[in-house]
Parts: C-alpha cells; structure tokens; sequence
C-alpha cells in the first residue's frame, strides 16, 4: 500500500506550517494548494530539499490548481482571507463561504472519498458549508477548533502552576473563540480537578485569556494571526484519522441531537479515526454549562442561515 496522500488547500502560515509537520512524519505525500502562483511550488520545493537533512522522504508537490489532489484520504482546508486587528470572525463568513464552497467543490469531484478537515474562519459554519456543498456524510466533515482551544488552556493552567503541559487535561466545547464552553469540572492537572489546584478567580482569567487566544496573537503579530499552535492541532487530527487513533478530541462535528443541538457543527467531544467523526461523546453538564452550550450552538445557527442565504 502507497503512502496517504494529504492535500493542504491554502500556503499561507497555518498552510505551509501543516505540510511542514506533515512532510517531518515521513509517512504521507502531500499536495499544496494555493491559488498565489509560485507559493505553493516554492513552499513544496523547500520542504523538499528539507527532507535529506531532517531525514523523511515524504513527496511534497506545489499546484495552483486541483488536478494533483485526486485521490487524497484528507484534505486539510485553511484558505480564506485572514482575520485582521479589530475584524470580528463573523465580518469574515461571506468572503471565506465563497472561497470554501469554490475549494469544496472542487475537492469532492476528485476525491469523493476525502475527509475533510476545516480551519478557515468562522469555523463552524465554514464546516457547515463544506458539508452542505460536498454532499459527504457528516462523519467526513470536520473542523479543528476544540483542539487548539484546549491547548491554549493547557499551556496557559501549566504556565500558571509551573508543571508540564502533559500533566494538564482539557475539554473545551462550543464555538471557537468568544463563545466557548471550557468543561471545568472535566479538566485535570495529573488526574486531579484543576479548581484543587487554582483559585477561582484565576481560572477565571486563564479561561477567559484562552477565550481571546487568537485575538491576543492577532494584535501582538499585526500582521497576521497563529499557526503554530493551530498547525499542530490539524496535525494531531489528521494523525488521529489516518492511524485510526479513536482519539477522543474536541473537534466542530455535526450534532444531530446530542447535547440537545440538531444539524449544526458545533465543538464536542469527537472519537476520531479513520472514518472521521464516528461518535460524538455525551459528557454529563451541569446546567450552566448546557446554557452555555445552547448559546454558543445559537450563535453558530445565526452563522449558518446567513451563509445559506447567500448568492
């Protein structure tokens, strides 16, 4: 059997930085696309002659167009416009819902077996698009939002408490951003709940600095927005797809009446493999977190009857 073959649609930073981790597993051959010419195929080449010196052998080829992607088991969608100082993620959707549905589309009609994994922002309605427009079962349709969203908050508890980033376990669920719905009770540092270890009031503040992660970064770069960290993350799914982990990870799936939420992506509790999405886990919520989730699976639905209603 030939290697997976992974297709990044957009080279930007989060892009290139994904094919990078990719092409250092030396177990995949990667496509990237963008429709800048030469970006793709000067990212490609560099990875390439990476590849003697940090020892994979992993194909990397560079297009402007689509007909390299054929046959990928996963393609990792970044493009869109990025996030700007002061832009909110909602002034993005019409824009980034064009260029998705054209990349979507396109990808379906050559790799109709594809999972696809969503990155471009708004998130979860970028997902909702991508399954609408591909026609794939919702199982093939995913966006990476809960991961990076829980690192943030391990680093951040980890930082606070001066231990390891690997002794500190986190569930975040709901939308990326402004409205998500970290689960507390269910984050632990070496198995313990964290309010044993942290006041109140801190965590409060860790939680609400997880919140404005992206923004933070945003406004410290200027000039544009995170892609270690959310590299890493699309990483840690596509490996969990495609080695048919079962990995239980926070990830934007289509709800069809868990957590009282019906046909919309919103983040929950993923076992991830290699059929994508094949079972959202119920976590039991206290009252205040359901609220929360509900209002955060509202403020996705705004999302995604606008975008249905576009031209």
């Amino acid at each position: 059997m030939g290697r997976a073959k992974i297709t990044v649609v957009g080279a930007g930073n989060v892009g290139g930085t994904v094919a990078q981790r990719l092409a250092e597993k030396n177990c995949y051959d990667l496509v990237l696309v963008d429709i800048v010419e030469g970006v793709p195929q000067g990212k490609a080449l560099d990875l390439m002659q990476a590849g003697p010196i940090y020892g994979y052998d992993s194909r990397v080829v560079g297009s402007n167009g689509y007909a390299e992607t054929a046959g990928s088991a996963v393609v990792v969608i970044t493009s869109g416009v990025p996030r700007k100082p002061g832009m909110s993620r909602d002034e993005l959707l019409a824009t980034n819902a064009r260029i998705v549905q054209g990349v979507v589309r396109e990808i379906a009609a050559r790799s109709p077996e594809a999972i696809l994994l969503m990155v471009t922002n708004p998130l979860d309605a970028m997902a909702h698009v991508a399954h609408r427009v591909s026609g794939f079962p919702k199982a093939r349709v995913l966006g990476m939002a809960g991961v990076l969203d829980s690192a943030r908050l391990r680093a951040f508890v980890a930082a606070e408490l001066g231990v390891s980033v690997q002794s500190v376990q986190a569930m975040v669920l709901g939308g990326h951003g402004d409205t998500m719905v970290p689960l507390l009770r269910y984050t632990t540092v070496e198995g313990r709940p964290i309010e044993d270890w942290l006041p109140k009031e801190r965590l409060e503040a860790l939680v609400q600095r997880t919140r404005e992660g992206g923004a933070e970064i945003v406004g410290l770069l200027k000039t544009g927005s995170a892609y270690y960290a959310p590299s890493a993350a699309v990483v840690e799914m596509v490996e969990a797809i495609l080695k048919d982990q079962k990995k239980v990870l926070p990830c934007a799936a289509r709800c069809d009446g868990e957590y009282g939420i019906r046909g919309l992506f919103v983040g929950v509790p993923v076992k991830v493999g290699r059929c994508g999405a094949e079972a959202i886990i119920e976590y039991a919520l206290s009252p205040a977190e359901r609220t929360a989730l509900a209002a955060s699976a509202a403020a996705v639905k705004e999302l995604c009857d606008i975008v249905d209603r576009l031209p």
